[in-house]
């Protein structure tokens, strides 16, 4: 008798200890891996492979498989970014494509036939500026094309103190400033359309 009640106890405990079980297992979240920075894409701020890369600006230098080489970092006033081993290296002046080559090149005495991707993650050293009653005064990066007229929507249009008629343009020419009208009440019905010019790096249009 003993025997048998001891059995039927020790069923009930198994019973009951295998729900508790089994939710122990159940309960625990499975743990997602956490990302990484390759896991992240870069998003290229311009995707001409012929933009000539300027000082201020922002790239991603991306070794493939070595994450100790690979880094976001910005081009120095001097046109030289820092990276590891390879210390200053020259940028400015360079495109994307002809940088990658030449950091390869260097890292070959290091990496086994690294794999160099050259990303502008910022464009700063193409701006122009907008002053005076605009909406949004500033500084602007300057798009492939850009004319003072979409410049001009890019700041806001004007405050309703503007002299449309009066604005001008300020433009360095070889070490001489040179001053250039713009009338936009003209030039938008078509009668001075060769004063809306495609911009160049540094102009600064002045809304008075």
């Amino acid at each position: 008798m003993l025997e048998r009640t001891s059995f039927w106890t020790a069923l009930v405990l198994l019973s009951l200890a295998s729900p508790i079980g089994a939710q122990e297992k159940t309960s625990k979240p499975q743990r997602a891996d956490a990302p990484t920075a390759s896991d992240a894409v870069k998003k290229p701020a311009t995707a001409d492979p012929n933009y000539v890369i300027g000082s201020e600006d922002v790239l991603d230098v991306s070794v493939w498989k070595e994450p100790d080489f690979s880094r976001t970092v910005p081009v120095r006033p001097d046109g030289k970014i820092s990276l590891p081993l390879l210390n200053d290296v020259q940028a400015a002046g360079l495109t994307p494509p002809q940088l990658a080559a030449e950091i390869t090149t260097s890292l070959n005495k290091f990496v086994t036939s690294p794999q160099v991707t050259v990303i502008v993650t910022q464009v700063n050293s193409r701006r122009v500026y907008l002053l005076g009653e605009v909406a949004r005064p500033g500084a602007y990066t300057l798009t492939p094309g850009m004319t003072v007229l979409q410049a001009l929507s890019n700041a806001g249009g004007f405050t309703p103190y503007a002299n449309s008629k009066k604005i001008y343009l300020l433009r360095e020419e070889n070490g001489n400033q040179q001053k250039l009208s713009f009338n936009y009440k003209d030039v938008i019905a078509g009668k001075r359309p060769e004063q809306n010019i495609a911009l160049k790096t540094g102009d600064t249009i002045v809304v008075p």
